[in-house]
C-alpha cells in the first residue's frame, strides 16, 4: 500500500467548512485511486459530519470495495456513556456506506478523554467489533504526551496502531512530544501513521529564507513536499496523511509519493536548517484542526483569527490593513476575540496544546 493517505478534514468546501463541494471531491478522490493510491482517513466531526457522508458518495458508491481503504474514529470527545458507543459506531457505517472499516480509531485520546475510555470499556468496544468482522484492524489517533502514550499501550496492548501528529517542527516540540511519542510507539510495536505532516498546510507555505534552502537544494521539488518525505521516511509510519483540496494539491502529493524515496543526510540537515528559520516567524502555531470551535459559547472563529494574526505578525506593518479588513468582515459573522469569557472549553479540545485565551487577549488588543 503507498504511504499517502487522503485525509478529509480538510476538502473542498462551498461557502463554508460544513458544505462541502462532493462533485470536486469526487474528482480528486477518482484521480487519487486512478492513481494506485487507496487510504482514506475520516472523522465523525470533520466538516460537521459531511465528511463521512462525502465519502459515501465521492467513493463508496462509485468505486469497487476492494479499491479502497477507510479509516473512521470514534468520537470520544462526545461520548459519556457506553451506550454511545454502538449508536455513533452504526451511524458512521451508515454515513460511510459501508459494512465494515479497514482501520477504526478511538479518536483524539489524551488524558480527558482516556479516563472517558476506560469507563465506558470503548477499548473493548473496538475489540470486539473486530471480532465481528465489523473492523479490521484497530487503534487510536493521540494528542498528548509521551509519559501518557506510554501508559496507554502498557494498559493496552490489543491496539495495533497509533495515529500520531508528526512533521518536521513538532519532532522536538517539548508540548507535543512528537519525536518522543513515535520512539514509544516502536517500542510497543505498533504501527505508526502521520497526521499534520504539513501542519495544517503552515509547512507548504514556508518563509522566504526556508524556501530559498529548499529550493536551493532542490529546485524541482515544491516545498510539500519536503514535509511528506520527512514524516514517510521513518521506518515503521505506515501511512502519512494530506488534507487536499485542490487538484494541484493532489497532483503534487502523488507525483512526490507515487516513487516515494526517503530523505539523504544532506536533506535531513537542509530541513534542520529550514527549522530554525522557520521558528522565527511563528507566532501561534495553530493547525487549523477547528477542534476548538465546535463547543465555544460566542462562536469565536479561533483559527481564522489565528491565521490573520499569524500573517500579521510575519509580514508585520504591511500586512495591518489586510488583517484588519479580513478581521472585520469576520466579525459580522462570529464573536470578536474580545468577547471571550475565559470559560477555556476550547483549550481542553486543542490537540496543540495553545493557550488559546492568551492569544485572543492578543489579537484582540492588535485588531480592536
Amino acid at each position: 500500500m503507498k504511504k499517502l493517505g487522503f485525509g478529509m478534514m480538510r476538502l473542498p468546501f462551498l461557502g463554508e467548512y460544513n458544505n462541502v463541494n462532493v462533485e470536486k471531491f469526487k474528482k480528486l478522490a477518482d484521480d487519487f485511486i486512478r492513481q494506485g493510491f487507496t487510504y482514506f482517513d475520516t472523522g465523525y466531526p470533520y466538516h460537521g459530519g459531511n465528511s463521512e457522508t462525502a465519502f459515501r458518495e465521492a467513493v463508496a458508491k462509485r468505486h469497487p470495495r476492494t479499491s479502497y481503504v477507510i479509516t473512521d474514529k470514534m468520537p470520544m470527545f462526545a461520548v459519556e456513556k457506553q451506550e454511545q458507543l454502538q449508536q455513533f459506531f452504526d451511524e458512521q457505517l451508515n454515513r460511510c456506506g459501508v459494512e465494515y472499516f479497514d482501520y477504526y480509531l478511538l479518536h483524539c485520546l489524551d488524558r480527558k478523554s482516556y479516563e472517558t475510555t476506560q469507563k465506558t470499556n470503548a477499548f473493548g468496544f473496538i475489540k470486539q467489533k473486530k471480532q465481528e468482522g465489523k473492523i479490521k484492524c484497530i487503534g487510536f489517533s493521540y494528542h498528548d504526551n509521551a509519559e501518557l502514550l506510554d501508559r496507554i499501550l502498557t494498559e493496552h496492548p490489543e491496539v495495533e496502531l497509533v495515529q500520531l501528529q508528526m512533521n518536521y517542527m513538532d519532532f522536538d516540540d517539548i508540548s507535543i512530544e512528537s519525536g518522543k511519542c513515535y520512539d514509544l510507539a516502536v517500542k510497543h510495536g505498533k504501527k505508526v501513521i502521520i497526521m499534520e505532516p504539513l501542519k495544517g498546510g503552515a509547512l507548504a507555505n514556508v518563509p522566504d529564507e526556508a524556501n530559498a534552502l529548499f529550493k536551493g537544494y532542490n529546485p524541482n521539488a515544491s516545498i510539500a513536499s519536503w514535509g511528506l518525505r520527512y514524516a514517510a521516511s521513518f521506518e515503521k509510519v505506515i501511512m502519512v496523511l494530506s488534507g487536499m483540496n485542490s487538484e494541484e494539491q493532489l497532483s503534487d502529493n502523488i507525483n512526490t509519493m507515487s516513487n516515494f524515496l526517503p530523505l539523504n543526510a544532506e536533506e535531513k540537515t537542509v530541513i534542520s536548517k529550514a527549522v530554525e528559520v522557520i521558528k522565527k516567524g511563528i507566532a501561534i502555531a495553530c493547525t487549523e484542526c477547528r477542534y476548538c470551535v465546535g463547543k465555544c459559547p460566542q462562536n469565536i472563529a479561533i483559527p481564522e483569527y489565528f491565521t490573520i494574526y499569524n500573517n500579521l505578525k510575519r509580514f508585520e506593518s504591511t500586512q495591518m490593513p489586510v488583517a484588519q479588513a479580513y478581521y472585520g468582515n469576520l466579525i459580522q459573522n462570529f464573536g470578536k476575540a474580545s468577547q471571550c469569557t475565559q470559560c477555556g472549553t476550547c483549550e481542553e479540545h486543542c490537540p496543540q496544546h495553545l493557550h488559546i485565551r492568551e492569544h485572543l487577549k492578543e489579537i484582540a488588543t492588535a485588531l480592536e
